[in-house]
Formats: C-alpha cells, structure tokens, sequence
C-alpha cells in the first residue's frame, strides 16, 4: 500500500495545486481508515493538520459552493503577512531609510551605510519582528532602489552662460564655414604610471585576472601620466602629448604646437587663423597670464590668428573633447594597468570609434616648471583683441610679425 500511495502521488503532485493536494491526501486518508491520515502524511510529506483540513473540506456542507467559486483556500484563509500583524512596519522603516526628510533628523542610521541588515537591526530594536532578507522586499513596495551619486549640481550658474555657448557655436560654424581650423582642448585625468589597478573590466581567460598593486602609491621611478589633448572638431582626429612633469600652460600650449605641425598643417594647408575652445581654468585657465604668453609665441612661430573662447564657469563638462575623445581612450584602456608612458601611448592610439575618430599621441620628456611669473611689461607686448562680449572669455591674439 506504500508503495502505491507514493507512485500515485509523485505522478498526480505536478498536476495538483494546494488544494487538490489537499484534498486528494484526504480522500486517500479517508479510505484507508484508522490511521490513514499518519500513513498519507509519512508517504507524502503533507502534514497531518493540512489533511485533517481537507478532511473538515469533504465533510462541510458547502464544499460545492467552494469549489464553484474557483478558490484554493476559504476566504481569509494562508499565512498574514507582517504588515497585517504590525501595521507600522512600513513607516517605520520609511522613517529610518529618510529620516531628514519623513522621520526622526536624530535617527541613528542618519550617518550610517543603510544596508538591509542594519535597517532589520534598527526594527528589531524598536520592537518589529523582521529579518533583512525581508526588509529587502518591503523597500521594493516603497519604491526605493540602491542608486549611486548623480553629478547634475554645477553650482551657481552665471547669468551670460547661455550666451556664451551661443557665442562659441557661433564662432564655431563661422570658422568652420571659412575651412579654418576649431579645435578643443583639455588636460584628461592623470594617471599614475605602473601596475596600478584600472577601472572597468576586460575579456580575460576565466580566473586569470590581471594582478596589480593593493595600494595606489605613485612609484617614484615611473612616475605620472599627464595627457593634454587636442581635439579637431571638423575631422574627427585629435593628438594627446602624454606629459611626465606638470601641467602648465606652457606644456598645453606645445601640444598645441605639436598637434599642428603633426596633423593641422596637413589639413588646414592656407589656414590663417585658428580658433581654440578652452574650459575657463586649469593650465588652459582664461585668466592665466602664462598661457596668454605662449599663445603669442605660438601665434608668433605658425602666423595664425589664434581666437580663444573658453567656456562659462562649471561647465567644462560640455567640452567637445571630453566626451567625443577622452571618454573612448577610457573605453580602451579599461581594466589595463597603465605600465608605463610607451603602454599609454600605444593604448590613445589604438583608440578607435565607429565614427572614425583617429588619436595620434607622443610621449613630452620636457621639463614644465610651475610657479612662472609674467611681469606687466610682458602682458602689454601680447597683441590681444578682446571680443565685444565678454572679452575675458573671448578673445584673439595675432601674431606679432604679420602688424603692418
């Protein structure tokens, strides 16, 4: 009899929900006689309460009733959830997971990382019945979900930024229908040369990650990468110096000296004026006076017009070549541990797009020192025009040797 009772239940049990399961041990159970419910329960594994449930279901009068309504359980019927039993559970744990702004500002988990175990920690302190693994699930029905920092706030904005990105594409599209050359120009992060881990993830055999330093100590052998880029924004081409002392206006003002007799030349043949868009600090800084200085002397050397706009405060993440050049040098190298200045040159160019984006990078071994001073004598020799509007962000130096 064992045996049949378990042949018959492992070949109806995928066919059955939790009331025909139910019912069927009962009828089974029924059958059998005295001791049939213990019989059915061992053989089946379904407890003796649930068949004994089954059974009161056989015997109750409106049993036909049950099964025309089409239900599994009587109404009410099944386990009540933990918000039946504690109704303040949700807005209990909505006040712990933003206290600032719907609970207590002096909550303990204000200043802590609110993970799921200590959210059940802090209701189980205040008297709930709950685990993480359910906290889990009720932040779900509260609409929360684990996000990370979001970078939007530019702080205050100046009161002329919209006009002078009107004013840049303006001067933009005037060059560019003259076939003058526009270029975009930025220092990228510096990197620490060596087997230092690099963000992102790359295709390896399984297990076989590539091993780098624990700590991000700069080897004083190898020292720094400071890549200064220049970007064309009319052929999709760009240079990178890869510098190794610092970054000062005099060493982006060489890479734009290199860039132009490497790849400008050769495109822009009868140019005669270059315009150069600029975030407004940094080594390219619109009040740096150094870099005001090695414009003439470029200006001077390629007897070119150079017309400079430098875009309005915090808002250097709009520069062309931040995300039509630097972002894909990040794509290539991700997960590449940057072993030294040649590995840095060879990676920017290799760097490709689907676009046809071509990189050419050289490697600056010159020494940049910091700390220059240009005295007032040498301000006053620079030939500057300063545009109608905002001329300290928009101007033109010329070169010295073209003056009548």
């Amino acid at each position: 009899m064992v045996a049949v009772l378990r042949e018959k239940f492992v070949a109806l049990s995928p066919a059955m929900n939790e009331r025909t399961r139910r019912l069927w041990a009962a009828t089974e159970a029924k059958a059998i006689g005295r001791g049939g419910q213990s019989l059915v329960a061992k053989v089946t594994g379904i407890s003796r309460s649930t068949i004994y449930l089954g059974l009161q279901e056989l015997a109750a009068a409106d049993y036909s009733t049950l099964l025309s309504a089409g239900r599994i359980r009587r109404p009410g019927g099944g386990r009540k959830t933990l918000i039946h039993h504690q109704p303040t559970l949700l807005a209990a744990l909505d006040a712990i997971v933003d206290p600032t702004s719907r609970g207590d500002p002096q909550s303990p988990l204000r200043w802590n990382c609110k993970s799921v175990r200590k959210l059940a920690t802090e209701l189980q302190q205040q008297g709930f019945q709950i685990g993480h693994q359910k906290v889990a699930d009720l932040l779900k029905e509260l609409d929360y979900s684990l996000q990370a920092n979001r970078k939007t706030k530019e702080g205050a904005s100046h009161p002329d930024r919209n006009a002078q990105f009107e004013y840049i594409n303006a001067q933009v599209q005037a060059f560019q229908r003259r076939a003058q050359p526009v270029v975009s120009v930025d220092t990228k992060k510096k990197e620490l040369v060596g087997d230092f881990k690099q963000g992102g993830r790359e295709w390896r055999p399984q297990g076989m990650p590539e091993l780098v330093r624990v700590h991000d100590f700069i080897d004083k052998e190898l020292g720094k990468a400071i890549p200064y880029g220049v970007y064309d924004l009319t052929t999709n081409t760009g240079w990178v110096s890869i510098g190794r002392d610092h970054d000062t206006a005099e060493f982006a003002v060489e890479t734009l000296r290199r860039w132009w007799w490497h790849l400008g030349s050769q495109f822009y043949k009868s140019a005669s004026e270059l315009l150069i868009t600029a975030d407004g600090g940094g080594s390219n800084a619109s009040r740096s006076r150094l870099w005001k200085v090695a414009l003439q002397r470029l200006a001077d050397e390629l007897r070119l017009r150079l017309a400079v706009c430098h875009f309005p405060p915090g808002t250097s993440k709009w520069n062309r070549i931040e995300h039509r050049m630097f972002s894909h040098i990040t794509i290539n190298w991700r997960g590449r541990p940057l072993t030294s200045h040649q590995v840095i040159v060879n990676l920017i160019s290799s760097t490709t797009t689907r676009q046809g984006l071509r990189i050419e990078a050289e490697l600056d071994t010159n020494c940049y020192p910091r700390g220059i001073v240009v005295s007032d004598q040498e301000m006053a020799s620079i030939q500057l025009e300063k545009a109608n509007f905002h001329g300290e962000w928009n101007y033109t130096i010329i070169p010295r040797m073209t003056l009548n």
